[in-house]
């Protein structure tokens, strides 16, 4: 029997329940932990209503500057993209909030970790893959994978029920129809009305739904252009008008300037490139969806800080990566992509890839331009000291022999068809 269990808390209904369902089950301890990963005011009050449903302690760890520097960045420069669409925005949280999870099961003694995901979804396969790579030892218990949690709550209206007898603290609405996850790189909408494909997410019925960003038709009808500056891989700095107004309303410190640019944290940059894209309307996402336990799900994402990041972060690396290197990488994004997705972050394989990824990033280096316009992320410039362009090669206007005799493509075209004239003649 457990004697001290540390929940995965967020304080809506159903954690809320869940919480004071465990402590009754195990006659265990109960400590609550809430890992801010960037969910803004939706942490307000927290540690109280924790605290008045039965949890002897509620920590909140803020994971925030560590999720964008470890986990968000580091995926980016993978060019990491799930099934041609998807920004991994709720798949990347969970590996740090599983780790911000043992470390304090650790500290405080604990001998089990619980969450409220459910049978049917990857996250319970995201937190359980995560704890096993970091506490092997440690025993997960998962609630809605036990029959008599089922039993007792088939639906929203028991759950609901036994908040109201057991006098648990929680606001409980049938008005909003779909379910929503937050953290700093994004914020998902699935179930509910958006179980039926055919429905539209970007119509009027919809339009109170999004909370990152405004509809691309009401976004500004200027564009708005905005400078990145990346130091291997990593989007640093960054230069556009009013930046320093923007930074006191988002309660963002500059780490200094280089060239021109305001150096911000890994947090900082998300917070700034967030505040831009969702002013855009940029990086909304409807999609369907393979779950990694077997069936097919539709999520709608608003993405918008990391759809600007990506788009940069590519154009960054057309100028400064060689190309063998960059197919190589792009040749792993998907399995990189799937692995976040699946859950094995903490995965060897991971590790491994993540390893090519760091080399390859080593002169991806420079500046960006980009025009933010109506839901679109355009190229408007680019520039780096490690720029593998040479324009003198490039251009249609001639140019230097030296640097490139036409003449030698000849004997290039001709080695390369060789095979293909000797399979003709073959075949034909």
């Amino acid at each position: 029997m457990s004697k001290k269990i540390v929940v995965a808390y967020s304080g809506g209904l159903d954690t809320s329940v869940l919480l004071l369902w465990l402590k009754q089950r195990y006659g265990a301890e109960v400590i609550a932990y809430c890992a801010d990963v960037g969910q803004g005011e939706e942490l307000d009050g927290l540690e109280e209503k924790a605290l008045n449903t039965g949890a002897s302690k509620c920590f909140i760890g803020d994971l925030r500057e560590e999720f964008a520097r470890d986990f968000i960045y580091p995926m980016f420069q993978a060019g990491a993209i799930y099934e041609g669409q998807y920004w991994l925005g709720t798949s990347i949280a969970r590996p740090v909030i599983a780790k911000g999870m043992v470390e304090v099961a650790r500290a405080e003694g604990a001998d089990a970790l619980a969450h409220g995901a459910t049978g049917k979804g990857n996250d319970q396969v995201r937190f359980e893959l995560s704890t096993a790579s970091l506490a092997p030892e440690m025993e997960m218990i998962a609630p809605w994978r036990m029959a008599e949690f089922r039993e007792q709550f088939p639906g929203r209206a028991e759950m609901i029920a036994y908040a109201e007898k057991e006098g648990i603290p929680v606001q409980a609405s049938a008005s909003k129809s779909y379910s929503m996850d937050r953290n700093l790189l994004h914020i998902s909408f699935e179930s509910g009305v958006l179980e039926d494909p055919w429905y539209d997410a970007s119509g009027e019925a919809s339009r109170d739904m999004y909370v990152l960003s405004t509809s691309p038709e009401e976004a500004p009808d200027q564009p708005e252009y905005l400078q990145v500056l990346f130091e291997k891989g990593d989007a640093v700095g960054l230069k556009i008008d009013g930046l320093d107004d923007l930074l006191g309303k988002l309660g963002v410190a500059a780490e200094g300037e280089a060239d021109g640019y305001t150096r911000l944290s890994p947090y900082g940059v998300m917070m700034v490139l967030n505040h831009l894209g969702g002013k855009h309307g940029i990086g909304r996402v409807d999609m369907v969806e393979n779950r990694f336990v077997g069936m097919k799900s539709r999520g709608v994402y608003e993405t918008p800080g990391g759809a600007i990041l990506f788009d940069a972060h590519r154009q960054m690396e057309s100028l400064t990566m060689d190309r063998e290197v960059m197919h190589i990488r792009d040749g792993l994004i998907p399995k990189y992509a799937e692995l976040v997705y699946n859950g094995f972050w903490f995965a060897p394989e991971r590790e491994a890839i993540q390893a090519l990824v760091t080399e390859s990033q080593k002169n991806v280096s420079g500046e960006v331009r980009v025009k933010l316009y109506k839901g679109n992320v355009i190229a408007a410039g680019v520039r780096s000291p490690l720029s593998l362009y040479s324009e003198d090669v490039a251009t249609m206007e001639g140019g230097a022999e030296e640097a490139y005799n036409q003449d030698d493509a000849t004997g290039f075209i001709r080695l390369n068809g060789l095979r293909l004239k000797t399979s003709a003649r073959v075949h034909s």
